[in-house]
Formats: structure tokens, sequence, C-alpha cells
């Protein structure tokens, strides 16, 4: 039966547990927003008495994100690039080198957000597994929810993608609301943050004032399996916010290659920052966010910062929800970029009083329980 958010709400942050019941769990972060993710689950295990290794995949901003939140990882592997055939052999040599390290260990469960890398080295491992995925159309889907002894996804996941990719229902475990409501439950601003943006933006010479409409863009995942093209679209969103003098743009390429693509075409008003930043600031802080991926929109959904999506791969359940629900805008065509309201916000974050966070851990430690009886 599914838990309902009253429910949740009344769920109380873990206990302390004797030392004899303390687990080794291991984290895979692979992917920036895994950071985020990860962190508070992370500082909530070890609350709890449990120990947690955490490995990381150089790719993105991930390293740099673990830095910033205080995260000690072993760093293991990198991006396997645009050609598929090379991605296939990349996961393939990272959970090799992941399983190296599992063996030496005694780990009791293997944790991460569709690390496919991680799922293969914990099965080969004899490691419990569970897995968490929020988009359907990832065709590595195929990989991590067979071989996972515990798949979860959000309630809008659809149940045919979960049979087409081997996910039995009696291995699935469904949770309401939204991901990024697992770290932006207990989300406080930082009143010093738009200076520390103010600082990184007058070191390029853009000067930001508290009336200019600051405005958050992340660039396509060219490189990611589920969008394998450019968006022509987004060069003409540049073009469009360059000749607003009211805005400021903060743009935050995905790789070191699409950096070096982006920095030319910049427009006068916009930047490409060259430290790290704290996800939820930059978002809770912006005026609006235009992004091609899909954790920084639902995040700005989460924090009631108006977002629009100019994804141009296959619209996820939940991304569909958000849309229909109002709260967030697709840019589909040129007409879409002319509409964008360019303004400052109003609005105040939506708060969410969701425990999902100790539901999801309570989950993920029944499943390495389990796994330790039989």
């Amino acid at each position: 039966m599914k838990k309902s958010a009253s429910s949740i709400s009344s769920t109380s942050s873990l206990s302390p547990i004797p030392h004899s019941a303390a687990l080794q769990i291991w984290i895979d972060l692979a992917n920036s927003p895994h950071v985020l993710f990860f962190a508070p689950i992370a500082a909530d295990l070890r609350a709890a008495g449990h120990s947690v290794y955490l490995t990381a995949r150089d790719f993105a901003q991930t390293l740099d994100l673990a830095r910033l939140f205080g995260l000690e990882v072993e760093t293991v592997g990198v991006h396997g690039g645009g050609n598929p055939l090379a991605k296939m052999f990349n996961i393939a040599g990272r959970a090799f080198a992941l399983w190296r390290r599992a063996r030496a260990r005694r780990f009791d469960l293997a944790l991460s957000h569709n690390s496919y890398a991680q799922c293969l080295a914990a099965r080969m491992a004899g490691i419990p597994t569970v897995t968490l995925m929020d988009y359907e159309y990832q065709p590595a889907n195929h990989l991590s929810f067979r071989l996972a002894h515990r798949v979860m996804v959000p309630e809008t996941f659809p149940d045919r993608a979960l049979r087409r990719y081997g996910a039995s229902p009696r291995r699935v475990f469904r949770y309401p609301g939204l991901k990024e409501e697992v770290y932006l439950q207990d989300y406080q601003p930082d009143p010093e943050f738009p200076a520390k943006v103010r600082e990184c933006a007058a070191r390029f010479g853009l000067a930001i004032a508290p009336e200019h409409v600051l405005i958050t863009v992340r660039p396509p995942a060219t490189m990611a399996a589920y969008h394998q093209f450019e968006n022509p679209l987004f060069y003409d969103l540049l073009k469009h916010l360059g000749g607003r003098p009211e805005a400021r743009l903060l743009v935050f390429p995905r790789t070191p290659v699409q950096k070096a693509q982006l920095q030319p075409r910049l427009p006068p008003n916009a930047v490409i920052p060259d430290t790290a930043f704290d996800g939820r600031h930059l978002i809770y802080f912006s005026d609006l966010v235009i992004s091609a991926g899909g954790t920084m929109n639902r995040e700005a959904a989460v924090l009631g910062t108006p977002v629009y999506s100019i994804f141009a791969g296959r619209l996820g359940a939940v991304d569909q929800h958000l849309i229909e629900t109002g709260r967030m805008r697709m840019i589909r065509q040129r007409e879409d970029i002319a509409a964008i309201r360019v303004e400052k916000k109003t609005a105040q974050p939506k708060r969410f009083d969701f425990r999902l966070r100790a539901l999801l851990i309570e989950k993920c430690l029944e499943t390495a329980h389990a796994f330790l009886k039989t």
C-alpha cells in the first residue's frame, strides 16, 4: 500500500542504532545532482550509526560539488564520451574498478541514483543494491533496473516503463513527490550568496545590481544517451536574452568541451562562472531558471523560482506533471522564447513538510537487512 504525503510528514528522523546493528553502506556519485541528493542521506545514515563510503565519477561538477559539501570521496572513473560503444566500454571498465574496491570491503548495501557501473559491480560482489531513477527514457535503465534488488521511482513513473526495463513489481517502491524534495525539504537560504555571485561576475567585468534580473542557464546534455543532438533553440535563447539589458546570465556548461563551444557565443551580459556554486542557493536567488536538464528545473519548481525547460528530448512523466500543474513551462519553438517573462521574482517558495528522506532511507535499510537474513 502506498504511503500518502500526510503519512510521510509524520515520519520521524532516523534514530541512533546499537553499534552491533551498524551497516557498511556504499554510495556512488556518478553525476553532479547526485551530490546534493546523497549529501543529507549520508549525514543521516552516519548520525544513526552507520558507516558510509563514497565513490565518485570525475564528470561535470561532481568532484567540485563534493568538496563544496565537505564529502570525502574516492574518485573512480570518468565520463565515457558521446559515442554509445565507448559509453558501454566505459561503464564496464568503471564497474570493474568499483568491483575491485568493493570486494576488499564488506559492504552491506550499495546505493546510487542509477549508477550503472555501481549496480554491475555490486551484483558481481554479491552486495544488495538499491537504485533510484525518475526518468523513464534513459536506455541504461535496462541494466540498472534488472540488476538492482530494489528500484525506487516517483509515483508518476509509468508502469509500462518499469515492465520494459525488467523491474518486477515486488522490487519496486514508489514514492510521492519529487526526488528534489529529499534534499530541499530543510533548505535554508544563505544571505551571503548574492554577494558571492556578484564577486564572481565582477571578475569577468560584468556588474550585477539588485535591479537586474538574474537568470541561471543550463545548456543541453549533448553527451547524454537520452539527448544526442544539439538544440538550435538554445543559441536563439542566448541571443534573445543577450538583447535584454535588464538581464544578467549565469551559464553553466556541463563539460569543458561544451564550455569551449559556448564561450565565444556568449552575449555581453552573460558569464560562465569560474567556481562551483551550491545549486540550491543559485536557484533560490535567481529570478528565472532556463535549463535543458531535468534536476535543475525540478529544483526551481520546488523552490518557487519561475522555470522554463528547453529540453529537446522525450519529456518524462515527472516533468510532464510539472507542466500540467503550471509549475514549469516549455520552450519548443522560437515564439516561446519571445514569450519568456524576464522580470524580478516575486513568488515565495512552496514549502514542503514531507519526510521523504527518512522514508527512502528506511526502505534502503530494509533491503540490506532482508538480504542479510537470507
